[in-house]
């Protein structure tokens, strides 16, 4: 299923904004090794984002060696954003980039489990990007929840593509609740997430075929 066109994934990269030069780098080591990042057309909506929220703070459940983050401090007026990672090679990776441009004075730099780590940052959060293992996306919600600010965003990467089964996500909202059966846990999680921010007290929930496909949150 092709979920957007391909005329129309050029024509938003072309209207959106480009990368700087180091965001550059980060987006070719990611071609040449096969890493999944958000890329730049959901990169530009975090931007966006960002910049709508007048964000002073940032939480990343997931966060490679940065390009996400990278995204939301290019939109931040000053403020921080928390990285997290499992992989400490990517996290140093990330410290080099940011070095670089700049922001390395603007982030923290987390290694390990990003739902445990989380418990030791108070927020609030202006931002927070769900982006690691698909299963634990709404595990993730319900930690960070009533840390997000007022006003403040929660955005998931992979809702549309990547690894998981569109077909049967998109079976599953339109109310078939067996279109899951027998799918991964990836998929499962997904929907897991969905159904969590979907019903959640005080958040509204939209999804954007950017990227990935994003699913973004605001706290009202």
């Amino acid at each position: 299923m092709e979920i957007v066109a391909d005329a129309t994934r050029r024509y938003l990269r072309g209207v959106g904004p480009d990368h700087d030069e180091i965001q550059a780098e980060m987006a070719d080591y990611a071609d040449e090794n096969g890493f999944p990042i958000v890329g730049p057309e959901a990169g530009g909506v975090l931007q966006l984002l960002a910049r709508l929220t007048d964000a002073e703070s940032a939480f990343e459940f997931g966060s490679g060696y940065g390009y996400s983050a990278y995204w939301f401090l290019r939109g931040m007026d000053g403020g921080r954003v928390v990285l997290t990672e499992f992989d400490e090679a990517e996290l140093d990776m990330a410290r080099e980039f940011f070095d670089r441009a700049g922001f390395a004075s603007r982030a923290t730099f987390e290694h390990g489990d990003a739902v445990s780590i989380v418990d030791d940052h108070e927020g609030p959060f202006d931002l927070v990007l769900v982006d690691h293992q698909k299963e634990r996306y709404a595990e993730a919600f319900e930690r960070v929840r009533d840390k997000v600010a007022p006003g403040g965003v929660v955005v998931a990467d992979n809702v549309m593509r990547g690894p998981i089964d569109f077909e049967a996500l998109v079976a599953y909202v339109d109310g078939d609740d067996a279109a899951l059966d027998g799918h991964d846990e990836k998929t499962r999680g997904i929907a897991d997430y969905l159904d969590a921010v979907r019903a959640a007290d005080g958040f509204e929930t939209v999804a954007l075929p950017v990227g990935e496909g994003i699913a973004v949150s605001t706290r009202v």
